[in-house]
């Protein structure tokens, strides 16, 4: 049967184009094509041929995917590898490899882009300053999977107006992401969670389509490539560590094994449930690396404040610490952070979500004396108190109980 390159969409003719990529990939897209030159080419009676749509529609679907959606012509790919039964133990000793202790997550969340592929997902962070760690080959895997459907984003592809080119893809990957403005950061905390999106290209008016796209992320810069709060919880950081033994065919034997994962994957159950927008937990999702991140991202007064008061607890073997805004002030003021009481409690009340006494109280209160000794002294007034469980758990991982 004749292979048709071309297809009418309303009363305009396309060509279906290979781009190819400086990833020695490519990417499937229409280019709009002139009438008179498919007659030049072929002849007219070559224009009966050109399969017609009243429109186009990017619907995503593994399983029982079709081209044709009530009329429309289906944008998104099929994907080229099926299913079929075989061994898979390579792939499986990758997944391990990846997501180590969360590995049931990890084939849960391959599932999902498999079986739902519009399902909201967290954004997969792979990080590790480490080289040789298999986070590249893990995109370089699922593209191989899903194909056409997955599209290498950077910085400036994020920064740019024009999106035609992945505003419609199931996975937008991001090799040594490393991201330092602040909008690029935001747009993709918007992205994650909608399930709208606007697409844009040159010299054509702006249009809204539904947005399924999952971010997945690696870089080298495992507590820095991105800033995030310590409530976020769209990410999903993973620290990958080093492969012992490097095989550089090991990719080959992945794509080989494909098929055969495919088929576990249709068969196996899932081993979480929906239970989020996103479909894991925060709990779920919860990793040293992520607590990394986030701690590296607190800004001096917070993370000379958070050491201050471990200070205090260690050095008194406490298991909380009172104190009013003077007392930190005074405290700080010696390690020559400059900040005011204002911020001192906005930064309390609205980051640390603590809540100080209605009415003045007797706590002890903590001096440091001119010499670094850490006294406590009887005093009064409202008083904030956070717990050393607190401090513990968001700022030090030498702490012990």
């Amino acid at each position: 049967m004749e292979e048709i390159p071309y297809l009418r969409i309303g009363t305009s003719y396309f060509k279906i184009v290979q781009v190819p990529t400086i990833n020695n990939q490519f990417n499937e897209i229409l280019i709009k094509w002139d009438r008179n030159t498919i007659i030049q080419d072929h002849n007219r009676n070559y224009l009966t041929k050109i399969p017609k749509y009243d429109g186009s529609i990017c619907f995503p679907n593994h399983i029982n995917f079709s081209k044709t959606i009530h009329g429309f012509y289906n944008t998104y790919s099929p994907l080229k590898h099926l299913p079929k039964t075989g061994s898979f133990n390579n792939t499986i000793t990758f997944f391990k490899h990846i997501f180590g202790k969360q590995l049931d997550l990890g084939l849960d969340y391959f599932k999902l882009l498999y079986e739902n592929p519009t399902q909201t997902l967290p954004v997969l962070c792979l990080v590790s300053k480490e080289r040789s760690t298999g986070k590249s080959s893990f995109l370089k895997y699922l593209k191989e999977v899903f194909g056409h459907n997955m599209s290498y984003l950077d910085s400036h592809s994020l920064n740019s107006n024009f999106n035609l080119d992945w505003g419609n893809k199931l996975i937008l990957g991001l090799d040594e992401a490393f991201f330092q403005k602040e909008e690029i950061t935001e747009k993709i905390k918007y992205l994650s969670t909608s399930n709208k999106n606007k697409i844009e290209a040159k010299g054509k008016e702006r249009f809204e389509v539904d947005f399924f796209g999952k971010f997945i992320m690696c870089s080298n810069k495992e507590d820095s490539f991105i800033k995030i709060d310590a409530d976020e919880i769209r990410f999903w950081i993973i620290k990958v560590p080093k492969i012992k033994t490097e095989d550089v065919n090991f990719l080959d034997k992945l794509i080989d094994e494909i098929p055969a994962f495919l088929d576990f994957t249709l068969k196996r159950k899932f081993a979480s449930e929906r239970k989020t927008r996103m479909w894991f937990t925060a709990k779920q999702i919860y990793t040293p690396a992520l607590k990394k991140l986030v701690n590296n991202n607190r800004n001096r007064v917070e993370k000379e404040l958070a050491q201050l008061l471990i200070s205090v607890i260690e050095k008194h073997d406490l298991d909380s610490v009172e104190f009013v805004p003077m007392d930190l002030l005074n405290g700080l003021n010696k390690t020559r952070v400059k900040t005011d009481q204002t911020q001192l409690r906005s930064l309390l009340k609205k980051d640390w979500k603590l809540t100080n006494q209605k009415n003045s109280l007797q706590y002890r209160r903590f001096t440091i004396l001119s010499d670094g000794e850490i006294v406590l002294t009887e005093s009064k007034g409202r008083y904030f108190s956070v717990k050393k469980d607190f401090l513990q758990k968001n700022f030090d991982e030498t702490m012990t109980d």
